[in-house]
């Protein structure tokens, strides 16, 4: 039966979250990596708005949101229990990333690129971002992860994005009264479910054998 496709980009959150979770569920797919400037038609075709990633399934059903696509793999297969056990966990989870997804993205964006909104800098957005993380960094005082006990969906969802922000501008971020959160950041880049989804590929193109992903 043909693998699932996978449209991703190595560096982009959205894309690194929903990698994750098909690693750890262990749902095999046909790994393509885009070039965002050159976005091959079959993308296009597939979800129109152009942007990664997107998860193409074997029968032509297409799911082009992050989190979607998370969803799909660990409700298929849940090996790391990432997914929360009950309503409040799950009502947690989904205002932590709403909160993510949304007003903290759009400042990551413009303290990131301040150029693209005509901004002389992001200092006023870096300052508007740090009100998150400090909630962030808040709750890891008093629990292991943001999921709870265990890393999970909360942790991978988010863990790209506060990835970004703090490598905008690194010692600026070390420099900061958040021990709990920078401990959590650096135990996540150094764990295999985040490296083992960050090989470096080749831009796909058509006509090209597909990579299987995860690997063996």
């Amino acid at each position: 039966m043909a693998l699932p496709v996978l449209y991703s980009f190595r560096r982009c959150p959205y894309a690194m979250r929903a990698r994750m979770a098909v690693a750890v569920s262990q749902q095999r797919c046909a790994l393509r990596e885009v070039v965002l400037a050159h976005k091959p038609a079959e993308l296009l075709q597939a979800s129109p708005k152009g942007t990664v990633p997107v998860l193409v399934l074997a029968d032509g059903t297409v799911i082009d949101q992050s989190l979607d696509i998370m969803l799909w793999a660990l409700q298929a297969q849940d090996p790391e229990h990432w997914l929360p056990r009950d309503e409040a966990a799950w009502a947690r989870t989904r205002a932590w990333i709403a909160e993510n997804d949304g007003p903290f993205k759009q400042t990551l964006d413009r303290y990131k690129y301040p150029h693209r909104y005509a901004l002389p800098d992001g200092i006023a957005h870096r300052t508007a971002g740090a009100v998150f993380l400090h909630a962030l960094d808040t709750t890891l005082r008093t629990q292991a992860y943001l999921a709870g006990a265990h890393f999970g969906l909360a942790d991978a969802a988010l863990a790209p994005f506060v990835r970004q922000f703090a490598h905008t501008d690194a010692p600026w971020f070390a420099q900061q009264g958040w021990p709990a959160l920078q401990a959590w950041l650096a135990q996540f880049e150094r764990s295999t479910t985040y490296l083992c989804t960050m090989d470096k590929l080749p831009a796909w193109i058509p006509g090209q054998a597909d990579v299987t992903f995860p690997s063996d």
